[in-house]
């Protein structure tokens, strides 16, 4: 008999279950037991996802509906083309030599087929698919007189059917089922593979015990997890997969509030300085200084944070809002709080350029407020100090020595700030702007920081709304704030989509349309997905600011081992071909992540001051780069990006009193769903309904680890789509255990639950955002 940590080796083999650990990781029976079917089959009828990803591997049930030969456009021959039925839909598929086929595949047929995704015209397709003829559905008598089963089929699926031959044939029985578990799978690891190694562990499984405690399963009405982990992968009626799935999934969501619960707790333990309101002190001349009010919203949210950097215990707050909403200057009226109350304060930016960025305006804003030691300097000033890991060695040693002696009150910085060898003199408060960018080791590093082992305060900021399950999933220890409302004066930005392909003189007005705003004493970006022709995977951008535009062209197709994407406009080609042609009278600029530090900062400052009229640059502005003057966008091969992005880059314009325009170009066709998310874009403002929409259609991704986009989860069943009800059961769950046994001593199921559910690095990673 087994259990779930045996290794998958002892029970299946070295050679299968070496296949299972290169394609999935797999080595425990856990591991194989945790690798749920996605859907299921019965008699050709396929339940569950209907639109799989391009390039994705996949294996379906379905009945051949319609088999012919027909001529090959583009060669000599004929192809024999196959339409499929499963369940409601229709799939096209294609076979090459069709006499080595035909006399398998024929209407009426019920097959497994296995192949890679491909689509054409919105529709999806396979083409020359490995395949197995399958049995029809057999009664208990059939059973009982059949004879042994022959493989009836070609490619790979057929050849892993007859490896599962033994002298009475191959075992087919698992088709007779109501319903067929489907796997996900690879070209190595098929369906067929994991459903046999599956059902061989199950045949030697020992009763599971159950974590849970028996309150929560008869509060919940849930199965118990033995049940579950035999109903989901053999199932004999629909009900016994839902079942078994809402078991599984409250699993998965009680496991990430077990560590969130944890982390709370552990925080709620540390001390970090109490930083009260100073009445005379420099925060209450700052605001006395203010030459406008600020928004309800914005003294809401200053409250909230005052309160909880006066307590005696680690702030942890996220600081939401939209672009331009006013988030900056809540952050510094807190940094000044912290520095009344003798400390001083870390501003953590994705890239130099913001780093910079934040140094001058946080400067400006403060006027002689920021001169300390400073002829003529006010007497309750600080001193605002930029460090970056390109500065020179003579600023850079300065820019240290302000840290470590405490002169600087405000320290900006990248990621060069949380280096070994930075020491600050009494750490109180970490701003970290646009949280996402950073690893959380990173952060981490800097609330390690504080003086005397006391923890700073820690206030992260994203102008990406987060909806609220993923919140509740990956932030769930965060205090959440939230700005909606934009500062008085800001008028909205207009977005347009520029189909190239359809109407190539769109393109050509879209430069005009600069050239218009540049005459009424305006300025612009043009912004391309990557730097140049040269880019490869070892050559992409070095600026952490760029990390998130997918790399384009050539390298990609490369990386992925899909077919090669469209040619994507670099920033180098645009740049000569807008300061050679259209925009040829105007002073054009180069920005991108590539650039020296110097050359970078000496071009934003000409931005900044109106001495360049056109930015041509990479992602390098998405966040925090703020010209008031500049009032157009244009976003070259904008289907590249993500809703989030290109959302974050918009908000770059219309930031002045001027109405700001954004032209998303695209050489997607109409009616794709690209087009349709590009449209998404244009048609609201709203980051909030972005958010929403740029979970729907990206699902969560792998929102546990370090690439948190994508479709490759983490979360095995659990949606933060649909299943906000289950994620706020878990955390009330999770809560009313950890606050009885925080280190879940008296809870050891409940802790492996957590080690199993969530695989060691996830948890790592949640452990310190």
């Amino acid at each position: 008999m087994a259990t779930l940590a045996d290794r998958l080796d002892h029970l299946l083999g070295h050679k299968t279950a070496d296949a299972l650990s290169d394609a999935f990781g797999m080595t425990t029976v856990e591991d194989l037991l945790r690798h749920y079917p996605h859907r299921y089959a019965t008699q050709g009828a396929e339940l569950g996802e209907s639109r799989p990803v391009e390039g994705q591997h996949i294996t379906i049930i379905a009945r051949v509906e319609s088999a012919q030969e027909v001529p090959m456009k583009s060669r000599a021959g004929k192809r024999l083309a196959v339409r499929l039925r499963s369940d409601r839909h229709t799939i096209d598929v294609t076979f090459f030599n069709p006499h080595k086929v035909k006399h398998n595949i024929k209407p009426g047929v019920r097959a497994m087929f296995s192949g890679t995704v491909k689509y054409f015209r919105d529709k999806w397709s396979l083409t020359h698919p490995s395949y197995v003829v399958l049995p029809e559905p057999r009664t208990a008598a059939d059973l009982v007189s059949a004879a042994p089963a022959r493989v009836r089929g070609a490619g790979a699926l057929a050849g892993l059917a007859r490896t599962a031959q033994d002298a009475a044939g191959v075992d087919m029985s698992v088709f007779d089922r109501a319903l067929i578990p489907m796997y996900p799978a690879t070209r190595d690891v098929e369906s067929w593979t994991v459903m046999r190694c599956v059902r061989q562990v199950l045949d030697q499984l020992d009763p599971v015990e159950d974590p849970l405690p028996d309150w929560v399963l008869a509060d919940r009405g849930f199965i118990g997890l033995d049940e579950a982990l035999r109903s989901v992968h053999l199932p004999d009626t629909k009900e016994e997969v839902d079942r078994a799935r809402d078991r599984l999934k409250f699993d998965e969501a009680a496991a990430v509030q077990l560590v969130l619960a944890q982390r709370r707790h552990d925080v709620e333990v540390r001390s970090a300085p109490a930083c009260a309101r100073r009445d005379g002190g420099l925060a209450e001349e700052f605001d006395r200084r203010l030459p406008f009010e600020l928004t309800a919203g914005q003294l809401a949210v200053a409250e909230e944070i005052s309160a909880d950097v006066s307590r005696p215990h680690p702030m942890n707050r996220l600081l939401q809002g939209e672009v331009g909403s006013g988030k900056t200057i809540v952050a510094l009226r807190a940094m000044l709080q912290v520095i009344d109350a003798g400390h001083q304060c870390a501003l953590l930016a994705p890239t130099e350029v913001l780093a910079a960025q934040h140094a001058r305006s946080l400067t400006a804003m403060l006027g002689d407020l920021a001169s300390a030691g400073e002829l003529g300097a006010h007497e309750l000033a600080t001193r605002v100090t930029l460090l970056t890991g390109s500065m020179s060695t003579a600023r850079k040693r300065k820019a240290l020595n302000e840290a470590v002696t405490g002169d600087a009150g405000i320290v900006i910085g990248t990621h060069a700030l949380i280096q070994d060898g930075v020491n600050f003199f009494d750490l109180g408060l970490v701003v970290v702007d646009e949280q996402h960018r950073f690893g959380v080791e990173q952060r981490d590093s800097l609330r390690s920081r504080g003086r005397d082992g006391a923890s700073p305060h820690v206030l992260v900021m994203t102008a990406t709304p987060i909806p609220r399950t993923i919140a509740m999933t990956v932030l769930g220890d965060l205090e959440v704030s939230t700005l909606r409302e934009l500062p008085r004066g800001r008028s909205p930005i207009v977005s347009r989509v520029v189909p190239a392909k359809v109407h190539p003189t769109w393109v050509d007005r879209a430069w005009e349309r600069i050239r218009e705003e540049v005459a009424d004493g305006r300025q612009a970006y043009v912004v391309c997905s990557r730097i140049g022709d040269g880019d490869t995977d070892e050559d992409l951008p070095v600026d952490p600011g760029e990390q998130g535009a997918a790399p384009a062209g050539k390298s990609r197709a490369r990386a992925s081992g899909a077919q090669e994407p469209p040619e994507t406009t670099s920033v180098l080609e645009l740049h000569e071909m807008l300061a050679s042609g259209p925009l040829r009278d105007l002073n054009v600029g180069l920005l991108h992540g590539r650039l020296p530090a110097d050359d970078k900062d000496a071009v934003m400052r000409e931005f900044n001051d109106g001495a360049v009229d056109v930015l041509v640059c990479t992602t390098v502005v998405e966040v925090g780069v703020d010209v008031p003057n500049a009032t157009v966008m244009v976003i070259v091969d904008a289907d590249r990006f993500g809703v989030s992005q290109l959302h974050q880059l918009r908000g770059r314009v219309g930031r002045g009193g001027h109405q700001g325009l954004c032209l998303l170009v695209t050489d997607t066709k109409p009616g794709s769903p690209t087009m349709t998310r590009l449209q998404a874009v244009a048609g609201t403002t709203d980051g909030f309904e972005l958010a929403q929409l740029d979970l729907q259609l990206r699902r969560e991704g792998d929102v546990l680890g370090k690439a948190q986009s994508g479709t490759v989860t983490t979360l095995r069943l659990l949606s933060l789509v649909d299943d906000g009800d289950v994620i706020e059961a878990a955390r009330a769950f999770a809560r009313t255990v950890t606050d009885q046994d925080p280190g879940l001593r008296e809870h050891p199921g409940l802790a492996s639950m957590v080690t199993a559910a969530l695989d060691t690095e996830s948890i790592e990673y949640l452990d310190k955002s």
